[in-house]
Order: structure tokens, then C-alpha cells, then sequence
């Protein structure tokens, strides 16, 4: 049986958890907006529109921040199509997905789910077919209080106050070919840089995001971010990175491994950010924004059906509604670990997307809705995550696989808040087949009482490949029952393939 043991000590902290880590998405793609949070009609649906239910399921879910209107949509977006009286809103092409914008869910739509959920708007401008100047424009329709154009046609369109907007995307995945208006490195760095720096004359608390690389994988990874920083680094407060993951050719236990490439992605990109800055004797630091990660089938996608061109021009079609599995949802955690033990520095990540399309959540158009695998180990970090990301020593079996050597079996994080006492420990068991036995010697901050101890895994004659899609409570946490507190020391026993997690009371003095 393979075992951990993992070391943790208030002592060693790394940083405070940062609450934008536990973003989402939220994009004209597909069924994420149409059908998803926003169907007028439905049997749930508010005066506007808005699916009560996945309002429901949304709130439960928590993300701190969601990021919108795209992802690649966002390139060819006039923003003040989505403005207005809705029977004045034209109709669009929409090229990044091949799709028809009725413009009938828009920027003041998305600011009244945002604040029926209670999440915090990040915003994303178009920096493909548009530029600096419409930047500006958004910025002054959203943020200036009025007396001038665009402010007082928001007040006129019905928000008398400022949407306050203060985290901004300058653009998205410029690097990418398949982008509307693709720039070369040098093209966004400058156009990045002149855009932020007129952004915050409207506005000098706003927090702006440039772009990366869109995946590691990018022939120009490194030498884009180098470049764009060298442009920008004084005007933005961020560089964003996106990654998606899958599991190719029936090898599992490489795609459980995949977070070992998420931990290098975002090692990388910081030593470049640091690079950039020693070179330039910047003061600050730039962090960085993993806006756009998750689970994402992108063979099934392209192999598929018809191919964008071949498609007719309809409202928002199925796309990439990938469902989600015990194994994907074992994956997200040790995805959500990796930006957890990062969170010096990743100090926003948005999982992507939060509807339908790669979704936390589905729901089917007229019918029901429901969280997917992988909602609840992103539910319980986003709530149980607060205080101290501490540093975990750990020890214990590792395996290789096709794609990787020396990979933990257990991967772990876990946090200390002083101020409650409450102590959260998030393990991933990556063994296909074996139980894995957990030793975690919490020293000063050992418990006085093991609160709960909650694992997902496969159970009941499942296997790894079971969903939520037809019995949608089929994979949910469960109590794991056999966790232990003794003497300071937690021990259990964590099922094949599982995600546990494990909340502690400090002792009182």
C-alpha cells in the first residue's frame, strides 16, 4: 500500500490565501450565457431573465471573481451592441465560435447576475479588431460616475451608479493564430502598454491583466511573455496564463499527473516575470493571472462533427459540453492544489468556464440543472481555503507514467487562519487501484478536533469514468470514516483515485 506523510507548521506560511484565486468564466460561447445562466422562458427563470437555478447552484459554488465576455469571443466584440433597449440590439456574426450574437445578454445583464451571485466582474477588452479607444470607452461607460458621453449613456441605459469595474483583461490570447486580430509579441506589448497606460488615466485603481502565452505548448512561450513585459511591465499588474488538460490514449496515469506540468507552466512564467523586472530595475513584482484552466476534451472537440466552416451560422450551439468524471474531478483538485501552493504569486486563476461549456455546472434548455464532478472540489477550496497557504513538507511513494517520473501518489495543500483556528488539509490520492495511508503531523497547530473529513471517489460499483449527467448527486463527497486525531497526528486511509478533504480545529490557549 503506498503512504504519505506530510509535515505542516504554522511557522511556515507562504503567503495569505488570495480570494480571486477561486475564479470562473463566463464567455459567448456556446450555451455558457444562452441557455445557461440567462433563458427567459424558463420554468425558473427571474424578471430578467436570469435561470434561478443555476443562480442557485452558482452561489453554492462560490467563485470569487468571473471573468467576461471572453476567451476568444471578446476579439471581434462591440460591447455597445449588448447596451440599450434589447429590441435596438443588433444581431452579429460572432467569428471565434461561428455562431449568431443576439446581443440580448450584455454588459448590464452580466453586472446584475454578478451581483445576484455575489461575485466580483473582471473584465475583458477587445484588443483584436478594436483597440485602445474603445477600451477607454468601456471604461468610462462602466466606471465614470457621469457628465460625460459614455457615462451618461450608461445612466441613461438604466445604471445611475458606476459599475466600479476594477480588474481588467487587456485582450485575450493575442499569441494565438487562431485569434482575431493575432498580433506578434512586439505588436500587443506596445499596444498593451499604451492601452493600460490610457486606461488608468479614466481610472488609476484599476488592475490590468496582459496577455501571455495561451498554453506552454506555444512555439513562442517565453520569448512572448519576455517581450510583452519588456513593453509593458510598469502598466500592467499582471501576466495571464491558460492551460488545458485531457487524457489522451487511454493513459490515466499521466493525465493524474498533470499538475506537474501546471506547477512548472507557472514556475516558468514567474522566473520569466522576474527575469523581465531584474533586467529593468522595476520595483514590483508582477503576479500572475491563470484566467483560464481546466479539463478540456479538445480531441473530441475538433474530431467531432462538422469543422466551424461547414456549420450553419445559429444561436448559440452545443459546444464542448465535455462531462466531467470521477477521474476529471480527482485531476481538478490537484489542479486547484497547484495554484493553491502557488498563491505567492498566482493571485487570480479563473476555472473556465462556469455553464455548460467545460462547465463546473450544466443545465439543458426548458430542463433541470446541476454541478458536474469537478464543482466540488473547486466548492470546498474556495470555502474552506482561508488564512495561510502554509508549505507542506511531505514525503512518501511516487510512480511514473508515459508523460512523467517521480510523481507524487499524494498530492496535498493545506492552509492555518489564525484568527479561527480552523486548519484545511486538500489530498488527492493519483492510484488507480490502491488505498494510499496519510500521516499529517500538524505540530503547533495540532487539532484539538477533526471537524469533518469528506472524500469523492468511485464507490457503489462505480468506476472512474461516472458521471453526474443522469443521476446528477451519482459523484459527491462523502464522509471518509475512517480519519483519525491523536496526539497530534491525522491518519487515514484514502480510497483508490479520490479527493478528501480534512477540516481542524486549532487548540485554544
Amino acid at each position: 500500500m503506498p503512504s504519505a506523510k506530510l509535515v505542516l507548521d504554522s511557522a511556515f506560511a507562504l503567503a495569505p490565501v488570495p480570494r480571486r484565486l477561486f475564479g470562473s468564466f463566463v464567455e459567448h460561447m456556446g450555451r455558457c450565457v444562452y441557455t445557461g445562466i440567462y433563458e427567459p422562458g424558463h420554468p425558473t427563470a427571474d424578471a430578467a431573465g436570469l435561470r434561478s437555478d443555476v443562480l442557485d447552484l452558482v452561489r453554492e459554488v462560490g467563485p470569487t471573481v468571473v471573468r467576461y465576455p471572453g476567451g476568444n469571443f471578446v476579439s471581434n466584440y462591440r460591447w455597445e451592441d449588448g447596451v440599450g433597449p434589447k429590441a435596438e440590439r443588433p444581431r452579429r456574426l460572432d467569428l471565434a465560435w461561428h455562431s449568431i450574437e443576439t446581443n440580448q445578454f450584455g454588459l448590464h445583464e452580466f453586472m446584475d447576475w454578478a451581483g445576484k451571485v455575489g461575485t466580483e466582474p473582471m473584465m475583458a477588452v477587445n484588443l483584436g479588431t478594436r483597440g485602445l479607444q474603445d477600451a477607454c470607452d468601456l471604461l468610462e461607460y462602466t466606471n465614470h460616475p457621469g457628465g460625460t458621453y459614455w457615462s451618461d449613456r450608461r445612466i441613461a441605459d438604466g445604471a445611475a451608479d458606476p459599475f466600479g469595474v476594477k480588474l481588467w483583461c487587456l485582450g485575450n490570447e493575442m499569441d494565438g493564430p487562431w485569434q482575431v486580430g493575432h498580433k506578434t509579441a512586439a505588436e500587443y506589448g506596445r499596444l498593451a502598454n499604451e492601452t493600460a497606460k490610457a486606461m488608468r488615466l479614466i481610472d488609476s485603481e484599476i488592475e490590468l491583466v496582459a496577455c501571455g502565452s495561451s498554453n506552454s505548448a506555444m512555439p513562442t512561450f517565453g520569448a512572448w511573455e519576455t517581450e510583452v513585459l519588456e513593453h509593458s511591465y510598469d502598466a500592467v499588474d499582471y501576466i495571464s496564463l491558460h492551460a488545458y488538460y485531457e487524457e489522451r490514449a487511454d493513459d490515466p496515469l499521466t493525465f493524474l499527473a498533470q499538475a506537474v506540468n501546471m506547477d512548472h507552466f507557472i514556475e516558468d512564467v514567474i522566473s520569466t516575470a522576474d527575469a523581465v523586472r531584474a533586467k529593468g530595475r522595476h520595483r514590483k513584482r508582477i503576479n500572475l493571472s491563470f484566467d483560464e484552466w481546466n479539463v478540456w476534451y479538445t480531441e473530441q472537440f475538433h474530431g467531432d462533427g462538422p469543422q466551424p466552416k461547414d456549420r450553419p451560422w445559429v444561436e448559440h450551439p452545443r459546444l464542448i459540453e465535455d462531462e466531467y468524471s470521477v477521474t476529471d474531478a480527482v485531476v481538478v483538485g490537484t489542479f486547484l492544489n497547484s495554484l493553491l501552493r502557488h498563491g505567492d504569486r498566482v493571485t487570480v486563476a479563473c476555472q473556465a468556464q462556469l455553464v455548460n461549456v467545460i462547465g463546473l455546472l450544466r443545465s439543458e434548455p426548458g430542463g433541470d440543472a446541476w454541478k458536474q464532478t469537478i464543482a466540488y472540489p473547486f466548492e470546498q477550496m474556495r470555502r474552506l481555503a482561508t488564512g495561510q497557504i502554509l508549505r507542506v513538507t511531505a514525503t512518501g511513494d511516487r510512480y511514473d507514467s508515459a508523460g512523467y517520473t517521480d510523481v507524487p501518489i499524494v498530492d496535498a495543500t493545506a492552509t492555518y487562519d489564525a484568527e479561527t483556528g480552523r486548519s484545511a488539509v486538500f489530498v488527492a490520492n493519483r492510484s488507480l487501484d490502491e488505498t494510499a495511508g496519510l500521516e499529517v503531523d500538524l505540530r503547533d497547530i495540532g487539532g484539538s478536533a477533526l471537524l469533518a473529513a469528506t472524500t469523492l471517489h468511485a464507490g457503489n460499483g462505480q468506476d472512474r469514468h461516472t458521471t453526474n449527467r443522469d443521476d446528477h448527486t451519482a459523484v459527491v463527497p462523502g464522509a471518509l470514516k475512517n480519519a483519525r486525531l491523536a496526539d497530534g497526528t491525522l491518519s487515514a486511509q484514502l480510497p483508490p483515485l479520490s479527493w478528501t478533504v480534512f477540516e481542524l480545529e486549532a487548540r485554544r490557549s
